[in-house]
């Protein structure tokens, strides 16, 4: 059964793949999405404050064809300078426009703008499972720091931080989080979430924080 869509705003776990699902939920909605002017669909990498600058723009203006504009983005990542931008667009959203907004791990977005979303599922299959996993966790977690550390080189092959398979990463660092959460390991978890919060981030070091886990977090 397909849920109603009575918001504005929705938060999928997800990612570029994701959008024929949302196209598909649209549709059965009733709402034309092949040749529609009103329905923009973007992926990317990193969506940074230029980008929701421009998504708020694009959502201020009026509707050609429907009753509303349809806004489908997927990243991989997200500044917190464009989270903050689109927050500004998620408390005052302009009223023709509707947002689903796709990302890896919903958690890695700030509190205040989840709370301006609902959340959407559209497949029982963690998104995660999808991304490839160049680490495996329950060795990653098992081993010495020392070979932790020669475990991350798939996920830090490249020396650009731009050109990393950041869902890779990602999904490394929500199999580790889930996987700690089971346990009573605070300590991990904060390493893990920390990493997590600021890998996204405009000029953040991916190795060090990468490395700071392979160090801090305890053996299990």
């Amino acid at each position: 059964m397909k849920p109603s869509l009575s918001g504005h705003a929705y938060l999928i776990a997800g990612n570029e793949e994701t959008i024929p699902s949302v196209a598909g939920l649209l549709e059965a909605q009733g709402i034309e999405v092949r040749g529609n002017p009103d329905i923009y669909v973007r992926a990317y990498a990193q969506f940074g404050v230029d980008e929701a600058r421009e998504l708020r723009e694009r959502a201020s203006a009026r509707a050609i064809s429907e009753e509303r504009r349809v806004f489908i983005i997927a990243a991989l990542g997200m500044t917190k300078e464009a989270q903050n931008a689109l927050l500004k667009t998620l408390e005052e959203p302009p009223g023709n426009a509707m947002f689903f907004i796709i990302v890896p791990s919903p958690e890695m977005l700030l509190s205040t703008v989840r709370s301006r979303m609902e959340r959407l599922v559209l497949s029982s299959k963690k998104p995660t499972e999808d991304a490839p996993q160049l680490v495996d966790t329950s060795k990653f977690l098992s081993a010495t720091p020392e070979k932790r550390l020669d475990m991350l080189k798939p996920l830090l092959e490249k020396d650009d931080d731009d050109k990393r398979d950041i869902g890779a990463i990602l999904a490394f660092l929500a199999s580790l989080e889930r996987t700690l959460a089971k346990g009573s390991g605070n300590e991990g978890l904060r390493a893990v979430y920390r990493a997590r919060k600021y890998v996204m981030d405009k000029g953040a070091l991916v190795k060090p924080l990468l490395e700071q886990i392979a160090l801090l977090v305890p053996r299990v």
